[in-house]
């Protein structure tokens, strides 16, 4: 929890996108919990008021990291205020977030899932990239409520499932146990789903969120369509052809990584890109909520604002607005600044958006 300020701050911009769309003649109120209210300018008062060029807007959210296989100073420079890690381990992760949640920290807000949860012997755990306390097995419908249980006084907000087709998956009636435990705690469910049928036992279980656009395969209308009625997907279409097809979460090979601040050129394209693509754009033409997120520690992915996934996103039939929304949460702490403004061109709006810097609690620009 980010630490408690003990004033009310006032930022005005030349601009300001805030709830859907771009505004003028509006200032930001940053009230001593840290999150921000959009009010008209005439409200701020005539001294102590930050003024920056360019437009604000909520703090920018990556809902797809791996802290541990990420430069988080790099993301939070790279203009992301806040992250959500979908599985680590709980100590490691509890001790991030405390030192993220601190004034005038370096690194973006983050909010966790504890470890993922899985079956005997099931994905991540069979992964080299996956250290150990990184995972919990899963042996019985009994033993969910436990793993919630364990997760939440850990300090998760979240609870990550895998249902891998690739290796041992959680029984229908275990996954349904643990959704019905999170719940009672009052958490959603992530769920990484891959591989046929994956997708469906996520959803008859009554899972809150899918970790990845499905890519394994095309899905039927019916199912999709269910999807879309209640459950959000988490983007990470950029994971697809950066390196040898590996799998998401595989740790790239020495030296694929780019250095900070650099973006590789296209790849080839993935076949697995385009069925994601394809999916995630009936799933939003069916009214399917989308959160933005790209999977940051899976390969060569650039730290901070992903461009490629945002033109993705495009692909798939986002607006930008439609985008911004994807990736803000305005009732949260955390605000964004782009320098040269806001420009909702489609041609030009995914470079403009990795110009972003995050905002500090201190109101200085990093």
């Amino acid at each position: 929890m980010t630490e408690a300020r003990d004033r009310v701050d006032w930022l005005l911009a030349d601009s300001i996108w805030w709830g859907g769309r771009l505004r003028r003649g509006v200032a930001l109120r940053v009230g001593t919990d840290g999150r921000a209210k959009p009010v008209p300018a005439e409200m701020a008062p005539s001294d102590g008021v930050r003024r920056l060029p360019g437009t604000l807007l909520p703090g920018l959210v990556d809902a797809h990291v791996h802290a541990a296989l990420a430069d988080l100073g790099t993301v939070r420079a790279g203009g992301i205020a806040a992250v959500w890690d979908l599985g680590g381990v709980p100590d490691t992760l509890r001790d991030l977030a405390a030192r993220a949640g601190r004034l005038g920290s370096a690194l973006p807000r983050i909010r966790y899932a504890g470890p993922f949860l899985i079956a005997p012997g099931g994905y991540p755990s069979d992964r080299a990239w996956a250290p150990a306390g990184s995972w919990r097995e899963i042996s019985s419908a009994a033993d969910a409520g436990a793993a919630v249980a364990e997760a939440w006084s850990a300090g998760a907000t979240l609870i990550k499932v895998t249902a891998h087709a690739g290796g041992p998956t959680l029984p229908q009636p275990t996954l349904r146990a643990l959704v019905e435990a999170a719940h009672a705690s009052g958490l959603q469910v992530v769920v990484h789903a891959e591989g046929p049928g994956t997708v469906a036992a996520a959803f008859e279980a009554g899972a809150d969120l899918l970790a990845h656009t499905p890519w394994t395969e095309s899905l039927p209308d019916p199912l999709l369509r269910a999807c879309a009625s209640r459950m959000t997907w988490i983007s990470t279409l950029d994971i697809h052809g950066w390196t040898d097809p590996t799998p998401p979460g595989s740790v790239p090979p020495p030296g694929s990584v780019p250095p900070p601040g650099s973006v590789p050129p296209a790849p080839e394209i993935d076949p697995a890109r385009e069925v994601a693509i394809g999916n995630l754009r009936r799933f939003v033409e069916h009214g399917g909520k989308v959160r933005y997120g790209t999977d940051l520690g899976n390969g060569p992915l650039p730290a901070g604002v992903n461009p490629r996934e945002l033109r993705a996103l495009r692909a798939a039939g986002l607006t930008p607005d439609e985008i911004l929304i994807a990736m803000t949460e305005p009732d949260q702490p955390g605000i964004t600044w782009l320098p040269s403004g806001l420009d909702l061109t489609p041609a030009t709006f995914a470079d403009l958006l990795a110009t972003a810097r995050v905002v500090d609690d201190t109101l200085q620009p990093r």
